[in-house]
């Protein structure tokens, strides 16, 4: 006998025998705010005979959008027909109670019915049933009788796409955006403006595209290898590729909002017209990241060409909002220049911080004059904000805080915790991005918090959600993109939907694998790494190793040492592994009794414990940033190698490198362009070791970077034509232990610095 299920925010495993034709237990991701499952009840079988009756327009469009998604992912569409009748049934009816952007579903033995008051609510119904519809792999589905009463916890669930670094074809941004829908988020944020590239087209002053547009990357990516001439690397969107984009979101019931970023990463605007510069001198469109001294002005005539932008941008976009930047600032060139002191003067004010405030004031009057509200990066709060604008607090929740109680609306993005292009885990398959020490694991995205306790209970209505951003800075393909963002992304769907008392990680582990189906089907390039396994090998002995295995989000690992693919009987990992040399390690992550990802091959053996790429070394110093950076040459795979460098020292340690029978070491390195702009301050921390001869050396210590030196070898002016070097150095001294190595490079790193890319002991 089949009893009730109550299913309200945990899922439940079924309670009869697994058959093939079983009813479908829901795994939903965000969780419904409500969920009963009465499991007594008959089921509703959905097959090709199933019709969507849509009444009205609305409901029309809605069900096509549902079977487009089904198509999508490789499920038969339903067939559609007006009026009522058995089968799914959508129903949009003004002021029937339930909240914006809510629904109800309900499931019976005759149909499947969702009702809402917007077409926002019908839409996130049909995804709801979407998700249900291809939880399971085949084409007859019988789902539970249940009923579903939900609606979202946020007004602003945000995903921010730098296009300015490095851009994206409008196909691909119109991918992501019917990922962001399947999600319920309903908000993108479009970085369109930066020192890198100016990527929309404004039709009263053509420049900002046809030179803002392009830059000549660093390095061996800025020239043709066939010419020899520069490479120009461009993009940028047409107004009709921006109508289009927009148009597509909209049918999506998500708003864009669009950032020109002012008064700094203002690089790629200046070189189009260098007038509105500080300096009014001609500069390049910036191929480096980092912070960048130059500002826009505060010239009438500046303001006059930025109202320009607003107005077309306005047009553009139907939103509420313009972004406009405010954040990085660095104020040096309005100190030095006599022309910006002089308005200072002119106008009363007291520093820079109050220009940039009054800055940001003017443009406020022009936003509003466009009919748009303004929102910018937490730095706008610097000096005194006007009451209408809205805060996107970057910097750690205490500008939103701040912003909060001062009354302003807040979005929290806060880059600890919610910035996609930290890795998410310490495998070395991840894209370039920022790694150790920032990863943000899913279950760090997942634990953030918007609404902070701090916040009096009256002024907290002023947190309008959260967002999370993709910069691009690190990684110029789109595969880095999509990888970077899903699956975490679905850790911030479930926090701006899902009631927070409703929240549980244990259950959304449990619910996370039913959308990696999704993504292959939908052919998003998800993450693979979070449900792959990681492993640390060590030498235990002359013939032995100690094995360490690890999945990054806590899945049960299990794996066998013959070779064989592992199942659900092989051992359960528990601890580290003694095994003898060598080892065919095969494993893998299980859920279900279903591995997660195909399984991981490791083959330990001596040879390999004597070798280490540059993922397997870490940093030498404890803290500083560490960048997993892209090679400027693109191999003959048409990949790009990665380098992890703390730039501010670069530096790569070998913990446990087994020195017994060692004789010489190896080391292939590779050379990357300094691509980093970097403050005066910022450049006095910078610590390089002083080179002894023309070119530098390889300078390799024990125990720590003030070690002794056991092995040296001079470097060459330039890298072989692959972009690569190998340095072989016998070793000044033995030792019948493992130790810890510093490998680095004498001399400054900058315009180029060399970089590890694997070590090899012989």
């Amino acid at each position: 006998m089949r009893r009730l299920l109550w299913l309200s925010f945990f899922l439940l495993a079924p309670c009869n025998q697994a058959r093939a034709d079983d009813v479908l237990v829901p795994s939903l991701i965000p969780l419904p705010a409500s969920m009963q499952i009465d499991a007594g009840a008959a089921a509703f079988r959905v097959d090709g005979a199933t019709v969507i009756h849509a009444d009205g327009d609305a409901a029309m469009r809605v069900a096509g959008q549902l079977n487009a998604f089904l198509a999508r992912a490789g499920h038969a569409p339903l067939r559609i027909a007006d009026g009522q009748g058995r089968g799914v049934r959508l129903d949009l009816e003004a002021g029937r109670g339930i909240p914006a952007e809510g629904y109800a579903l309900t499931v019976a033995d005759d149909g499947i019915t969702i009702r809402a008051s917007d077409e926002a609510g019908l839409f996130h119904g049909a995804m709801t049933l979407w998700q249900l519809l291809t939880q399971g792999e085949g084409p007859r589905m019988a789902l539970p009788a249940m009923r579903i009463e939900d609606a979202p916890r946020f007004p602003w669930r945000g995903y921010m796409l730098d296009s300015a670094r490095h851009f994206q074809t409008p196909a691909q941004v119109k991918q992501l955006l019917d990922t962001m829908a399947l999600h319920k988020l309903n908000v993108f944020h479009w970085h369109l403006t930066d020192d890198q590239g100016w990527r929309i087209e404004i039709k009263r002053h053509p420049r900002l595209t046809q030179v803002g547009g392009c830059r000549i990357p660093a390095g061996d990516a800025g020239t043709d290898p066939a010419s020899g001439k520069p490479a120009r690397y461009c993009g940028w969107y047409s107004q009709d590729d921006i109508r289009d984009i927009v148009a597509h979101a909209a049918a999506l019931h998500i708003t864009v909002v669009p950032e020109i970023d002012m008064p700094g990463h203002a690089t790629a605007a200046i070189a189009a017209y260098p007038a509105l510069g500080t300096e009014g001198r001609e500069i390049p469109v910036s191929a480096h990241r980092g912070i960048h001294a130059n500002l826009f002005n505060v010239d009438d005539a500046t303001f006059d060409f930025l109202d320009g932008v607003f107005a077309e941008v306005a047009q553009l976009f139907p939103g509420p909002y313009i972004h406009v930047g405010g954040d990085e600032a660095i104020k040096t060139q309005w100190q030095a220049s006599p022309r910006v002191q002089a308005r200072m003067r002119e106008l009363g004010l007291a520093d820079e911080a109050a220009l940039q405030s009054w800055f940001i004031h003017r443009l406020e009057t022009s936003v509003h004059a466009h009919g748009k509200r303004l929102i910018g990066w937490d730095e706008i709060l610097d000096g005194g904000l006007a009451p209408d604008a809205t805060v996107m607090s970057w910097r750690g929740i205490e500008g939103g805080l701040a912003a909060a109680r001062q009354g302003h609306d807040v979005v929290m993005s806060p880059n600890a915790n919610l910035y996609l292009d930290y890795l998410q885990t310490d495998s070395p398959d991840e894209p370039g991005g920022r790694p150790r020490p920032k990863l943000i694991p899913m279950e760090k995205f997942y634990r953030f918090e918007p609404v902070p306790e701090a916040l009096d209970a009256d002024r907290r209505h002023h947190i309008l959600g959260l967002q999370a951003n993709m910069w691009t800075t690190d990684d110029v393909r789109f595969a880095a993109v999509e990888h970077n963002t899903f699956p975490r992304l679905l850790a911030v769907a479930e926090t701006g939907w899902t009631p927070k008392a409703r929240k549980d990680y244990a259950s959304f582990l449990q619910r996370l694998p039913a959308w990696t189906r999704r993504y292959e089907a939908l052919r998003v390039g998800y993450a693979r790494t979070p449900f792959r396994v990681l492993m640390d090998d060590a030498p235990a002995g002359h013939d032995k190793a100690t094995l360490r295995l690890s999945n990054p989000l806590g899945y049960p690992v299990r794996y066998t040492l013959d070779g064989s693919a592992p199942t659900q009987g092989s051992p359960l990992y528990a601890g580290p592994i003694e095994a003898r040399l060598p080892v065919q390690l095969r494993t893998a992550a299980f859920a279900d009794g279903t591995a997660l990802q195909p399984a991981e091959r490791f083959d330990v053996t001596a040879a390999s414990l004597r070798t280490r790429g540059n993922a397997q070394l870490q940093p030498c110093i404890a803290e500083g940033p560490v960048l997993r950076m892209q090679d400027d040459t693109v191999q003959d795979d048409g990949q790009r190698a990665l380098f992890n460098v703390a730039f501010m020292q670069p530096c790569w340690r070998w913990d446990q490198a087994p020195m017994a029978g060692a004789e010489s070491i190896e080391v292939r390195a590779g050379r990357l362009p300094y691509i980093i702009d970097q403050s005066e301050e910022e450049n006095a921390r910078r610590r390089f070791l002083p080179a002894r001869s023309a070119h530098g050396e390889l300078d390799i210590r024990a125990g720590s970077c003030d070690g002794d030196l056991i092995a040296t070898a001079p470097l060459p002016a330039h890298p072989d034509a692959d972009g690569f070097i190998t340095l072989r150095a016998p070793l000044l001294r033995r030792s019948e232990k493992t130790e810890a190595l510093c490998i680095r490079f004498s001399g400054d790193f900058r315009p180029d610095m060399w970089v590890v890319d694997r070590v090899t002991l012989r």
